[in-house]
């Protein structure tokens, strides 16, 4: 095969190309990305049953605590709300110690993990009415005090927050956390907390943070998913909810802890109990983005509930449909107003007196046109309305669920009538395909013949073996593949595919509903997948234009970038086959004699895990490059080779 590289500069590519989804899924967010140690903190978890349309809601709030020690008694757990420390989340623990059992202890997930000599933030409010002891917090393993600290010597009678640091001059795996009294009696308790201290910005867990800002992401698209729309109205992500004063966030259900319910189970799950801190909520995830120096992507309710899921929804001529409308608007002067605005006034209360940047928002995550659901007559509802006040943000529109049905082309063939005399009425469509590996073969050229007028946002995608759940192995090398090869077509259409992301983001093991995902972790640790360093791959080797290419014959998939302000080129070439591919490259361009070469390759079931974190990833070389180079490129691998060129023509 040979590739020859000319001179000449043909399409733009969007900076911001590759780019990350993310959504409180596989415990991704709490329990992942939240650096929350601590499950049901508030006391106001709910165990969440059923199916379409018929979901029961079971207030737990003393899910995941229990008295401590276990195999004594006498101590008494009670949920209260009588004087609650504030109105929104008002239940809170009532504990009352015995002499044998002083303390009461928190499921925390898997249990608490604690890097040695590094600071853990702890903090609860309490209150008593007669107490008079002090209360401890510590963290046992095998039956033994691995780190304490006395938080408090004494309780006052009105809700007072208390905070100490705790550590540990060992590592702790899977410790137990507990708080106990110095003395038999009763204390309140509500939002205990524990942080490490080196958690990014206070909020994030420090290596899935560093995992994400390795990736030079161009933009992160949240909080969703179906999280937006919830299996039911009332569940939805209603962005107001998740600002403000973090223990005065409402506690909401997960949509996908009713994921795997049927008749079979009882409607119920193991992840009955997923619930939604919003401990990290909009205007923490705009932090995120300032971190990441990525482009916020907001998504937003458009009155409907997960078609999936239910047939809930709030019609357009009703006057509680405004409110949806209005939520978008006021969403944008929260990110971008001035701070004499209403909202803008928040987000300086909140600490950030400048604007974040916003200018692209979702209509909908993944909706489409049916005879009960009118989602073109929403989002023209939407797109007006928020044009008249906003001219500046692009709209992404919803193609629905798939890239193959009638869902897909009708949505297509709106936007193309509507283009036509509003250029401005959709930036780019969000196209979602969860597939099999053959099919990202096979339709490496997808986008070639789409129109130009509108753009694409390939919002969620990735190699799909099937629903089953916690499956890591599915993320395995020939998925990762096939993904290198349909990227070569996503970027070689850079002109109309200008926004791309893998989905899903995170998953903690143990806890996947969905089993394709990038980045997997437990308590302690974590790791990249294939997917994961394809998606890096692209998102950081890639260059601001595309060069014309002479190519005879395309025996695999390949794609050629150049870079006008670093001045280098990028050529990715992608051997799905079973054989080695000989591939000869030449250039116009003057090159300079260094450059640098990756190369990912593997069996097709190949896989990385928390013991083998990189037995799936790229291994870099510095090569020498020339204008006529030959390349024999391995079965099954992927290859991205750097040439540095000495001037521009």
């Amino acid at each position: 095969m040979r590739i020859e590289i000319t001179d000449k500069l043909g399409k733009d590519i969007n900076k911001g190309m590759i780019g990350l989804f993310f959504e409180d899924i596989n415990y991704g967010l709490d329990g992942g990305l939240y650096a929350e140690m601590i499950e049901n903190r508030s006391f106001e978890f709910v165990e969440s049953r059923g199916f379409k349309d018929n979901y029961e809601i079971i207030f737990d709030g003393l899910y995941g605590w229990g008295a401590y020690p276990k195999d004594s008694n006498g101590a008494e757990l009670n949920i209260q709300s009588t004087k609650p420390q504030n109105n929104i989340n008002p239940h809170y623990l009532e504990f009352r110690a015995s002499e044998n059992q002083m303390g009461f202890t928190n499921k925390a997930y898997d249990g608490i993990c604690m890097k040695k000599d590094l600071t853990y933030h702890i903090s609860f409010y309490a209150r008593t009415e007669d107490y008079m002891g002090g209360i401890e917090v510590c963290v046992v393993k095998d039956e033994k005090i691995k780190a304490n600290v006395v938080v408090t010597e004494s309780v006052s009678s009105e809700w007072v927050r208390y905070q100490a640091d705790l550590i540990s001059n060992e590592d702790i795996s899977y410790g137990e956390f507990i708080v106990k009294l110095s003395k038999p009696g009763k204390v309140c308790f509500d939002f205990i907390s524990m942080v490490s201290s080196d958690a990014v910005l206070d909020l994030f867990r420090k290596d899935l943070a560093e995992m994400l800002k390795d990736m030079k992401p161009g933009f992160l698209r949240f909080p969703g998913g179906c999280i937006v729309e919830g299996n039911t109205l009332d569940s939805r992500y209603q962005w107001k909810r998740s600002i403000g004063k973090v223990e005065e966030r409402k506690t909401n259900w997960n949509r996908w802890a009713v994921h795997g319910s049927t008749e079979e189970n009882n409607y119920t799950s193991e992840y009955s109990h997923y619930n939604q801190s919003l401990g990290i909520g909009y205007y923490e995830y705009f932090l995120l983005c300032e971190y990441l120096k990525a482009k916020p992507i907001p998504v937003i309710n458009v009155g409907l509930a997960c078609q999936f899921m239910s047939s809930e929804k709030v019609e357009i001529d009703d006057p509680a449909f405004q409110e949806f409308v209005q939520d978008a608007i006021d969403l944008i002067e929260f990110a971008n107003g001035p701070v004499d605005s209403k909202w803008g006034r928040i987000r300086k209360q909140m600490g950030h007196s400048e604007p974040f940047g916003l200018d692209m928002i979702g209509i909908g995550n993944e909706q489409w046109e049916t005879e009960q659901i009118d989602f073109f007559k929403r989002y023209e509802i939407f797109e007006r309305a928020i044009h008249e006040k906003h001219p500046y943000i692009k709209l992404i529109g919803s193609a629905g669920p798939d890239i193959s049905s009638k869902k897909y082309s009708d949505a297509w063939s709106y936007y193309k009538d509507r283009v036509n005399d509003n250029p401005n009425y959709v930036y780019a469509v969000d196209e979602h395909y969860y597939v099999e590996p053959k099919w990202l073969c096979d339709n490496v050229h997808f986008y070639d013949k789409y129109p130009r007028d509108i753009k694409v946002f390939a919002g969620e995608y990735a190699a799909h073996y099937g629903f089953e759940m916690n499956r890591p192995d599915f993320n395995d090398w020939e998925a990762a593949l096939s993904e290198a090869a349909v990227l070569t077509g996503i970027e070689r259409n850079a002109d109309v595919v200008v926004l791309a992301s893998y989905a899903p983001l995170f998953a903690r093991l143990g806890y996947m509903q969905w089993s394709h995902d990038m980045v997997f972790f437990n308590g302690e640790d974590s790791y990249g997948s294939p997917s994961y360093y394809v998606q890096k791959m692209y998102s950081t080797l890639m260059g601001t234009n595309l060069p014309e290419i002479i190519n005879d014959v395309e025996e695999i998939p390949f794609t050629v970038s150049y870079d006008k302000e670093k001045q280098y080129i990028i050529v990715k070439l992608v051997n799905t086959l079973e054989h080695a591919v000989y591939v000869e490259l030449e250039t116009k361009f003057s090159l300079a004699e260094d450059g640098e070469m990756y190369i990912m390759e593997g069996q097709k079931k190949d896989v990385n895990s928390i013991y083998e974190p990189f037995n799936v990833a790229p291994k870099k070389y510095d090569i020498k490059v020339k204008n006529n180079m030959s390349y024999e490129v391995n079965p099954r691998s992927f290859y991205v080779i750097k040439m540095y060129c000495k001037d521009v023509k």
